[in-house]
């Protein structure tokens, strides 16, 4: 039996790779969090492999505070680059196969059509500095990797745009949400299906792959889709990036071209207002 270890086990990525492990026959989970697995703490994850035989690393543990990184660069660059480090020394050490997420934001946003694997990056804050940083250790000291490179992740779990729009549906009659802000919103679930997928396949094509759900919107289009989902009377407005100003530059437009993972792994993706469908469904149940 294969073991698959996952960090950031309080997160909602890791959350939803809970939710649907059982259809994995065959594989035993391990989920840590940082009080289990301080990922930054070199001796503690050497310790860790060492005593329990790992397979697979799902890192799923990310210093994710966008605006926050700005002013705590420090903690973002110790678990976003040292703990990515840390986890590609020991699975080299120990031949395990390292799955780790990063972001859109290693890019600027200045493109006009979507972003391929092999695209120029160029991190517009700490945030994506520091991921495209982790990128970087992973690359160098590993050959057995997969970077999953996500966008405007969001699911029934953690904290993210989707509950965040349904709690203030409660609260308020109109909101203001940024039209000029262009990407695609990702349901963590499809992304744990994905993850999952790259593992029980046995894929050696290993290096750096793109995934979201399909198509491409902005964040009031994806707030409309939302209150349209759950028959909100919510009066929304769309408002410039400039009217929202946030310690953080975001990308413009961080859509992401899927064609390599798609032949990779021979799937489909689904459309993003789907996979919004089920995520709403499955947070009301």
């Amino acid at each position: 039996m294969k073991t698959i270890l996952v960090t950031g086990s309080n997160g909602q990525l890791a959350n939803c790779i809970k939710d649907i492990e059982a259809n994995y026959k065959g594989f035993k989970f391990i989920y840590t969090s940082a009080s289990d697995l301080d990922i930054t703490n070199s001796a503690q994850v050497d310790s860790f492999f060492k005593t329990n035989p790992i397979d697979f690393c799902v890192n799923c543990a990310a210093y994710t505070a966008v605006d926050k990184a700005e002013t705590d660069s420090e903690n973002a660059y110790n678990v976003n680059v040292i703990g990515a480090k840390n986890l590609a020394l020991a699975c080299k050490a120990y031949k395990a196969t390292l799955l780790h997420v990063s972001t859109d934001f290693v890019f600027d946003g200045k493109n006009t059509s979507p972003y391929l694997e092999t695209d120029q990056t160029n991190p517009l804050g700490v945030y994506g500095s520091t991921k495209l940083e982790g990128e970087k250790a992973i690359s160098t000291l590993l050959n057995t990797y997969f970077i999953i490179r996500t966008s405007w992740l969001y699911s029934e779990h953690g904290n993210n745009f989707m509950k965040t729009m349904l709690r203030l549906n409660k609260d308020r009659d109109e909101l203001s949400v940024v039209v000029d802000q262009i990407g695609t919103p990702t349901y963590a679930k499809d992304l744990a299906v994905i993850l999952l997928k790259i593992i029980s396949s046995n894929n050696k094509n290993y290096g750096i792959y793109n995934y979201s759900n399909e198509g491409e919107v902005s964040w009031y289009d994806f707030a409309k889709a939302i209150f349209e989902e759950i028959g909100s009377q919510i009066k929304l407005f769309p408002i410039k990036s400039v009217a929202y100003p946030t310690p953080a530059q975001r990308p413009q437009f961080s859509v992401l071209d899927k064609s390599k993972i798609k032949q990779a792994l021979l799937i489909e993706i689904p459309y993003w207002r789907d996979s919004l469908r089920k995520a709403i469904m499955n947070y009301n149940e």
